[in-house]
């Protein structure tokens, strides 16, 4: 059986190694998954075709066990990845935390909201699709999640009290997160 493969993004300012991703990536190769975290380019002054590009790089050759997870910017990212794929090509799930869908008045984010999303596009390029949000973050709004399982049609799980899912916030474990991944890998 062909081995699930997650691929996961970063956010705006980010690395790969921050926060709880190098906890996960750990957790989910002990259990036998492929992990790839690249780092995105120009993670201070992001650029759209630059982040998608490198998504697409890092996914290669698009198998129907591939697993996308993107933390704040990387959400919006992995979704205009979504976009550029073909008709009938599909990932089997996305996870985004802490996503959201518009520059939240950050010039630098500009972008990747330049034109509008393509929602049913999107829809069609994925079987599942989660959206993790924090009942206290203070830049992402709860109502990002409400639009995800509005326009996507997406699982919505609020965590309590985990501001923005960064390291800057003490988050270096995600259980919730793996908990989502094994439900989704069997």
């Amino acid at each position: 059986m062909e081995k699930f493969r997650v691929v996961m993004i970063h956010g705006w300012q980010g690395t790969p190694m921050e926060g709880w991703r190098p906890w996960l990536k750990k957790e989910l190769e002990s259990r036998g998954v492929d992990v790839v975290i690249p780092s995105m380019l120009n993670p201070d002054y992001p650029d759209c075709k630059e982040w998608v590009n490198t998504i697409k790089k890092n996914v290669a050759l698009l198998q129907r066990r591939t697993l996308l997870i993107g933390h704040s910017l990387g959400c919006i990212s992995i979704l205009r990845y979504l976009e550029t794929l073909k008709p009938g090509q599909k990932i089997h799930a996305a996870i985004l935390v802490a996503g959201f869908t518009d520059e939240l008045g950050t010039p630098e984010l500009q972008s990747f909201f330049a034109k509008p999303i393509q929602w049913s596009k999107i829809k069609s390029h994925y079987d599942k699709l989660i959206a993790i949000h924090s009942d206290n973050d203070p830049h992402v709004a709860l109502k990002y999640g409400d639009i995800f399982k509005e326009k996507l049609g997406a699982k919505l799980i609020v965590c309590h009290n985990m501001k923005h899912f960064s390291g800057d916030d003490g988050i270096t474990e995600f259980p919730r997160i793996l908990e989502e991944i094994l439900n989704i890998i069997g």
